[in-house]
């Protein structure tokens, strides 16, 4: 079976000008949701683990990987502890 990277998905999406409108619109909180996944993969955490150090609901981490909810600069801090690491936010140029 051949299976695409998300990398590659979202460059063959992006094709579609509609969808990269759309997409563009929401960058902020799918780049929030993609750290988040990326800093839980790399805790070797599940969303239940993530959750409880949080002293949350698992379905609260699964809102705020999909990129549905706007979370709190509170929520993001504690997310960042529960995965240990620390969060850092930054102005960077646009391109």
């Amino acid at each position: 079976m051949n299976r695409k990277t998300m990398a590659q998905k979202k460059s063959e999406l992006m094709e579609d000008p509609a969808f990269k409108v759309a997409y563009e619109s929401k960058e902020i909180m799918f780049s929030i949701a993609m750290e988040a996944i990326k800093a839980r993969k790399e805790a070797h955490l599940t969303q239940t683990d993530v959750a409880q150090a949080m002293e949350t609901k698992q379905s609260t981490i699964a809102r705020l990987e999909s990129g549905r909810a706007v979370p709190t600069l509170k929520t993001l801090d504690k997310f960042a502890k529960a995965t240990g690491k620390r969060l850092r936010i930054s102005f960077e140029p646009v391109c």
